[in-house]
């Protein structure tokens, strides 16, 4: 169902918020010299808004000891080949590429193999992977035959588990390539089956195709999450990302957990929604984030979404529970300044699921 375009919906929105103490005046500054939660998204706006959050342990970086390492002590030594390689292999993979920071520019998409259990890949925070605005750069998908069919159930399936962690990815790029399901989205990361987590990590200028109503994700674009289990995102950033819809993120059916993370500068940039409206091509909602599906939950907490836009619904949110089952959370979070150009129901998100989106001490505005 194509929503209404809203009619004075923001002022009505802002008073009921209010008045529910939802949206709040700033309150005193955080004490000078108080510790901050590494990868937080910002210090306490007086007593709301966006503030550090504990982060559950499943949620968590990945330690131990290297199953295997990208380079051997050189920049030059650390490749795009050996990166496709490393991601092929599995395992946990670090890097030894200089004591200064490298960016390793991706002629090829590193696609995990769906024998293996986990992957992980560990920038340890001096490594940047760079699609050059041509290359989408982490490909996962359990449904693809030509990545091994390893069940019977491609769709729901434990394995692989890919994380991504302390390590940014930059100018990945996905067009009119829709995969071997059809799919498409997700400029830096497709992650269809097993599951995923993202941790410590940067993402800037990643994009996908501009139109149609259901691609998305300019970062990320997540399916078929094992039994229903979160996407978490921890302390980590999304910058200036394009999609036709969700300029940052975009999953079907998939539920997200995000901490202490920042979405700014993201955009929508498809027209006509979905279903695209007659003489259009679709899309244009989820500034930041676009969700759709059916059952699936949305936890914000401790994270900021600042400046993002759509040119239809959610400059910051697009949520659509086709079956009014899903939830949306938001807790000791910042949203504000994510214009929706078509509609919203509450400032920068559009929700239809089950009730309302619950806020506590979050500034929406």
């Amino acid at each position: 169902m194509r929503p209404t375009p809203r009619t004075g919906l923001t002022v009505l929105t802002g008073l009921v918020l209010l008045l529910t103490g939802v949206l709040a005046p700033p309150g005193a500054a955080a004490p000078p010299g108080a510790a901050a939660t590494p990868g937080a998204a910002a210090t306490p706006d007086g007593s709301r808004g966006a503030a550090p959050v504990p982060v559950p342990k499943q949620a968590h970086a990945v330690t131990g000891r290297a199953t295997r390492y990208v380079g051997h002590g050189t920049a030059a030594s650390c490749t795009s080949a050996a990166v496709v390689r490393a991601v092929a292999r599995g395992g946990l993979i670090r890097f030894r590429c200089a004591a200064a920071p490298v960016t390793i520019h991706m002629t090829a998409t590193a696609k995990v193999v769906n024998t293996s259990r986990r992957v992980v890949l560990d920038g340890g925070g001096k490594v940047t992977l760079d699609g050059g605005g041509r290359q989408r750069i982490l490909y996962l998908n359990t449904c693809d035959p030509q990545q091994t069919w390893t069940t019977s159930h491609c769709q729901d399936q434990a394995s692989p588990h890919l994380v991504v962690q302390h390590l940014t990815l930059a100018h990945g790029f996905n067009g009119d390539d829709l995969g071997a399901d059809g799919q498409g989205g997700g400029g830096a990361i497709y992650a269809r089956g097993g599951r995923l987590k993202i941790v410590d990590s940067t993402f800037v200028g990643n994009r996908c195709r501009t139109s149609g109503p259901d691609v998305g994700g300019g970062a990320v674009r997540a399916l078929s999450q094992f039994r229903g289990r979160p996407v978490y995102v921890v302390g980590s950033t999304f910058r200036r990302g394009r999609c036709s819809n969700g300029g940052a993120l975009s999953s079907i059916g998939v539920s997200w957990a995000i901490y202490n993370s920042v979405f700014r500068n993201d955009s929508a940039v498809g027209h006509g929604a979905n279903p695209a409206r007659a003489g259009t091509p679709g899309g244009g909602s989820g500034g930041a984030i676009y969700l759709d599906g059916n059952h699936f939950t949305l936890t914000l907490a401790g994270t900021r979404l600042e400046h993002d836009s759509a040119n239809e619904g959610g400059g910051a949110v697009f949520f659509v529970s086709n079956d009014r089952t899903g939830t949306m959370t938001v807790r000791r979070s910042t949203l504000r300044s994510n214009p929706s150009r078509g509609f919203e129901n509450y400032p920068g998100i559009f929700f239809l699921g089950h009730g309302r989106p619950r806020f506590t001490r979050s500034i929406v505005r």
